[in-house]
Formats: structure tokens, C-alpha cells, sequence
């Protein structure tokens, strides 16, 4: 299997969708990495330079002087350190070292690389986990993730692992490092980077992943959006619009980043000693199937080295939960690394045997995501989404413009037209923005819900009716007056026209999206 970005090739329908979802107003959190460009430093340099932690200044720029002191406090807190490194395609990344004062005296000990899950991944998400595993004598390097080549429509697992290595080649030359037991940790996208570069060096001499995912990240994504849909209580056109309709057409689309990618042949292909671990309120991951999966995949790969661990009344990240493991509290449970970081001493000592507890249960299975069919795919649903766009939005804009121009509205024109432009524009952008909104919180906030649906979600199907039964009363209103509708001016007969047949393609389109289902 190729190592590199696996994405949908882009058309030109693809972008026109892309650029329809993307203009939707007021209804999107911000969301997505950063926008910055990161620095440029010179190609495949992995050594150490010194500097300020999220400083812009280039590795080879960067004078000896200007390394901040390493600080600890009198009860024996990590020592901070902060460092810069080159990635892939020679982007300076910005890092910070944490080891316990015991390893700064002299004493080299293992270290460990940790790389974060999804998203923008500041050294900050990690930095209280990195401390805890010093704390225990583990080296740790966390650094800030790329923002050149890493957004919320691109990303590149094999860039990303360069990035790891890189990381691990800076951690191998501390003095404070044995050399030869330097791993890598990886949370949720973060295991799928680690276990990537695990295959592309014998450098990395462990692995160690939390929340690991055996599935694609599109079908990993529609499971778990079901699972917070159902946990607050929605059930119905929703969750399938969200979990199956929504994630097909953004993978065609080509901005799913990474969609399709096959953790499989990776983990058939891992070496290393591993400890992989989920929570046992995981909710995230489907961690039954995905242990199930890993577990195979090494066995298939002749690796007799892993330890695969199931951790009681954790989430996803191994963080406490307040909700069952549906919220995202930043807390750590007070014996956090212990377990892990005794199990990579041991690594000095001998190589442990195969092993796996029985892994958390899910209450749902993940489906397998069908390729979209001909009358769904991107073209046709973007001609479609612009056909209804055009024909409700440009009447009621049009009629808008007429009215503050103190024109009289044409009698021949149905009054029942205007409602239909009005609730079918809000109906077409609401449920587009909605849908778009559950997918960057990751349907964790789907608000109030009636009768097994969110409010929102309720109302835009009331609108999609209400301009379905409008655009009917229309068409039959200028049935009856076609000949008045003959003698008005051609532009109100477009008008109208547009709106009509944005009212016929409005009904299968509608069906398509559940506004019309239960």
C-alpha cells in the first residue's frame, strides 16, 4: 500500500459543492488548524537548535545565546526545555523537551516522541501528559504541528511521520537519551502517523498509541457521529444525513483528507515492541473493532512483542469523563503514565510477550460506506445544489432589489412564489450549515431536541415542506395565468421559471438529505 496522501481526485463540480458549503453564513464555528505558514529551514535536518518555543526564526539563524534557561521548581517538576527542529520538506517545527531532574544530572534513560490527534495540535494539548511521563522518568518531546501542509481539508499521514522522525532524531542526540530507547506515542490520527513512521525507521525502537484506530478515518468518523447523535437522543433522517450522506459526499469531494486510508498493511508491518491501549469509554475510536483489527494485523505481521491494554472508565484520550466519555474535560487521572512508563523501562530489560485484554465494548457497530451512486454523486449534487440555489435565492433577491426600487410587484407573478423563494433558500442553507456545523464539533452539540430531533434539525424540515407545498400553490396559480404570465416582461418569466424548476429538483435533493424523512 502507498504510504502517501490517499485522496479523492478533485473535479469541477467537487469545488463548485466546496465552495457552496463554505459560503454558508452564520452558522459555522471556527474551527481547523491555524493558518500560518511555518517556517522553512534547510531539508532533512533533524538536529536540535536553539530558540524560543513557537518562534518563527529559522534553525540556521538562531544564535546559542538565545536558549531561555531550563527551569524547575524545588519540588522536583520537570525541566523544561524549549527546541526547534527541521521536518519534512524542511519546515522548522517548535518543541519543548521535558525530562526529571534525575535525567539532567547525567543519567541517559529512555525517551518518547508524542504526537497529537486531529486538528490544530499545539505542544499545549500534550504538554501536561509529556510532564507525567517524565515524572516517571521518560524524556518526553512535544512540539506544535505543522500548519504548512495540515489543514481541515489536507493532510498528509506520510509528511506527518517525517515530522515524527524527525522528532525522534533530535530526541536520540540529547545527552540525557539512550540512543536506543527513544519511541513514539501516538493519540487517535496521531496513531496512525506513529505507527507510519514506526515502519520507516528501526531508529523509532517503540511504540506506544492511545485510542488507535484499525478502521478508515471516514468510516471511524460515521460511526462516531452516530454514537454522540444517539447519546443525546436523536434518532431518525439525521444521523443518516450526518453519518452516511455527509461523509460520502465530502470523501468524493475530495475534502475528507485521508479518507480512504488503510491503517491495516501498516500495522502488518510494525516491528517494534507495542503498547496499545483504549479506554473503556472510548468513544471515538470503536474500540472493539479497531483492537480486534491491530491485534490481527500483528499477529498476521509475525510481531509477538505487544501489549494491548484496555483501560477502565477513561475516553478516548485516556482523560477522566464526566459524561460517559461524551465530553472533553482536560483532566488526567492521578496514576496517568505510570503503567506506560513502567512498561517502557522494562523494554531496557527484555522484549515483552504478546498479550491483549479484552477490548471495551461498543454498543453499535461501524458500517461500511457505499460508493455514492451516479444520481448522488458530486456532479449531480452540485448542479443540483446550485440549480435550487439559483432559482429560490435569485427570486427572492431579484423581487427584493424590485421592491427597494419601488417597483410594483407584476400581478401575474403568484404570491405563493415568493414564500416558496423565501423557506426554500432557508431550508437549502440551513440544513447545509447545520449538517456542516455538527461535523467540525463532531456532533457532540447538536442543541434542544423534539421527538428525537434537534430543534434546528425539525425546523429546517418544517421549511423544507412549507417551500415544497409554496412552489406547488405557484405552479398551479401560474398554470391558471398563463396568459397574464405571457404578456409580463421575459425577466419575471425566467423569474419565475427558475424558481419552478429550482421547486422539481428542490424534492429529490430534499429526499437525499432526510428533510423530507422521519
Amino acid at each position: 500500500m502507498s504510504t502517501g496522501p490517499i485522496r479523492p481526485a478533485r473535479t469541477g463540480a467537487a469545488l463548485l459543492l466546496t465552495a457552496l458549503l463554505a459560503a454558508l453564513p452564520g452558522l459555522l464555528l471556527t474551527g481547523g488548524p491555524a493558518g500560518a505558514a511555518a517556517v522553512s529551514g534547510t531539508a532533512g535536518n533533524g538536529a536540535a537548535v536553539s530558540g524560543t518555543a513557537g518562534s518563527t526564526t529559522p534553525a540556521s539563524a538562531t544564535p546559542a545565546s538565545a536558549t531561555p534557561a531550563n527551569t524547575t521548581s524545588a519540588t522536583g517538576d520537570p525541566v523544561a526545555s524549549p527546541v526547534d527542529f527541521t521536518g519534512a520538506g524542511g519546515t522548522v517545527l517548535h518543541g519543548l523537551l521535558l525530562a526529571s531532574p534525575a535525567a539532567t544530572a547525567g543519567t541517559r534513560g529512555p525517551g518518547l516522541v508524542m504526537v497529537p490527534g486531529a486538528g490544530p495540535g499545539p505542544l499545549a494539548e500534550l504538554r501536561a501528559a509529556a510532564e507525567a511521563y517524565a515524572r516517571h522518568g521518560v524524556t518526553t518531546l512535544v512540539f506544535d504541528k505543522r500548519t504548512d501542509g495540515y489543514s481541515t481539508t489536507h493532510r498528509d499521514y506520510g509528511q506527518l511521520a517525517e515530522d515524527a522522525l524527525a522528532a525522534v532524531r533530535l530526541l536520540r542526540a540529547r545527552p540525557e537519551v539512550a540512543p536506543d530507547r527513544v519511541g513514539l506515542w501516538g493519540l487517535s490520527e496521531g496513531a496512525w502517523v506513529t505507527s507510519l513512521a514506526a515502519t520507516r525507521s528501526t531508529e523509532v525502537t517503540y511504540l506506544v498509541t492511545v485510542g488507535a484506530v484499525g478502521l478508515t478515518p471516514a468510516r471511524q468518523q460515521a460511526w462516531a457521529y452516530r454514537g454522540y447523535l444517539r447519546h443525546a437522543g436523536v434518532h431518525g433522517s439525521l444521523v443518516d444525513a450526518l453519518s452516511d450522506t455527509s461523509v460520502r459526499q465530502l470523501s468524493a469531494a475530495g475534502i475528507f483528507p485521508e479518507a480512504d486510508y488503510d491503517p491495516v498493511p501498516v500495522w502488518e508491518r510494525v516491528r517494534q515492541p507495542v503498547l496499545a491501549e483504549w479506554g473503556t469509554l472510548d468513544r471515538e475510536a470503536a474500540p472493539e473493532e479497531s483492537a480486534a483489527i491491530i491485534h490481527r494485523a500483528l499477529d498476521r505481521g509475525g510481531n509477538t512483542h505487544y501489549t494491548l491494554r484496555t483501560v477502565p472508565d477513561v475516553r478516548h484520550n485516556l482523560h477522566l469523563t464526566a459524561d460517559d466519555g461524551y465530553d472533553r474535560p482536560d483532566r488526567l487521572p492521578a496514576d496517568y503514565a505510570e503503567a506506560e512508563s513502567a512498561w517502557i523501562q522494562r523494554l531496557a530489560t527484555g522484549l515483552p510477550t504478546a498479550s491483549a485484554d479484552p477490548a471495551p465494548q461498543q454498543d453499535i457497530r461501524s458500517r461500511a460506506l457505499d460508493p455514492l451512486p451516479w444520481y448522488e454523486s458530486t456532479w449531480v449534487e452540485a448542479v443540483a445544489t446550485l440549480l435550487c440555489l439559483t432559482g429560490f435565492a435569485g427570486y427572492a433577491l431579484t423581487g427584493a432589489a424590485r421592491r427597494l426600487r419601488r417597483r410594483p410587484r407584476p400581478a401575474a407573478l403568484p404570491r405563493a412564489a415568493r414564500w416558496a423563494a423565501l423557506t426554500g433558500t432557508a431550508a437549502l442553507l440551513g440544513a447545509l450549515g447545520y449538517l456542516l456545523f455538527l461535523m467540525v464539533t463532531a456532533a457532540m452539540f447538536p442543541g434542544p431536541v423534539l421527538f428525537g430531533r434537534p430543534v434546528v434539525w425539525l425546523a429546517v424540515q418544517l421549511l423544507a415542506l412549507f417551500a415544497l407545498g409554496a412552489a406547488a400553490v405557484a405552479a398551479v396559480s401560474a398554470r391558471r395565468e398563463r396568459a397574464a404570465l405571457a404578456a409580463a416582461p421575459a425577466a419575471d418569466r425566467v423569474r419565475l421559471g427558475a424558481l419552478l424548476l429550482a421547486g422539481v429538483v428542490f424534492l429529490p435533493w430534499a429526499l437525499s438529505w432526510g428533510l423530507l424523512l422521519p
